[in-house]
């Protein structure tokens, strides 16, 4: 090779990484109609970022039917390099990031939960550096720290924690959440025996162990818990209880979010544990820091 030789990268194709992430959801949700949701676009444009990606590749990625779509071979071909692709870009700016600025950190928190006590002492003991807050999904952390949008991140058990590390922090007691009109409402507590019989909202496509903790499924007795109607989102489950269609295990104090609701104390059940999560190969000292803080801090009962 001739001193001062440019090395040759072959054919050249100039990939939108905002195509490729809107590609790798359409995969994963084998729905255009869920993925627009969870990307917050509209599904006509979703449609058309697709195609237009489909005609920058030359290839068809996905065989629409009037159920959702499925992966061609050459989506499923591109597939993990496409993920492979999304992944090297976040870490090469959070490379970038953490090179450019080494006091910055962005933590995340999921509904239901609250980080001001423990971030407010993270900048009191380090006031030069930038601290943020991003609010999450319930199934966002994970994703979220492994794509280096957050640093940090609250999350609840049991939820697929693989390739983090986590870190206990509180347990929060479970309830049932009610219409304010039924016929349980009121009561002082309740155990699985007084719901036995009352429909449960199931939501397809999340983790079992999830799905398991949150329905008491199975029950004590081994019968499943009783089926319930099909949610497209979390959020749809408040309407669906407040009208009647179902009951739901839920954190206590999710009902106060709507007056038409109510919620009775679930005894007989573990409860569930608030956790921190990081990566793994995560040793800077403001994540180091926050944890600690977090365990002092981010607890119902913490010390001053």
């Amino acid at each position: 090779m001739r001193c001062g030789h440019r090395p040759s990268y072959g054919a050249v194709v100039d990939l939108d990484l905002r195509l490729v992430r809107y590609f790798a959801a359409v995969a994963e949700h084998r729905h255009f109609g869920r993925a627009a949701a969870a990307l917050h676009v509209a599904q006509p444009s979703l449609s058309r970022q697709i195609r237009s990606l489909e005609e920058q590749l030359g290839v068809v990625l996905f065989d629409r039917t009037p159920r959702g779509v499925d992966l061609t071979e050459a989506g499923a071909a591109f597939l993990p390099r496409a993920r492979a692709l999304l992944q090297s870009a976040a870490e090469a700016v959070a490379q970038a990031r953490s090179a450019a600025e080494p006091t910055r950190i962005t933590i995340g928190y999921i509904p239901g939960t609250i980080v001001t006590a423990a971030v407010r002492e993270l900048r009191r003991r380090h006031p030069s550096a930038d601290v943020r807050t991003r609010y999450l999904a319930w199934h966002e952390p994970r994703e979220a720290l492994l794509d280096h949008r957050v640093d940090a991140a609250l999350l609840r058990l049991p939820a697929y924690t693989d390739g983090l590390s986590v870190t206990a922090l509180y347990d929060e007691p479970r309830a049932v959440v009610l219409p304010s009109t039924h016929r349980l409402a009121g009561k002082d507590s309740l155990t699985l025996d007084d719901i036995a019989d009352e429909p449960m909202p199931r939501l397809p496509g999340v983790d079992p162990a999830w799905a398991s903790f949150w329905l008491a499924d199975p029950r004590p007795d081994g019968r499943p818990a009783p089926d319930g109607p099909v949610l497209t989102s979390v959020e749809d489950k408040f309407e669906l209880i407040a009208s009647g269609e179902a009951v739901v295990i839920m954190p206590a104090g999710f009902a106060a979010l709507r007056p038409d609701l109510t919620e009775v104390p679930l005894h007989g059940v573990a409860p569930c544990t608030v956790a921190l999560a990081t990566r793994p190969a995560e040793k800077g000292r403001l994540v180091s820091d926050f944890r600690a803080i977090a365990r002092r801090y981010l607890n119902p009962t913490p010390s001053r």
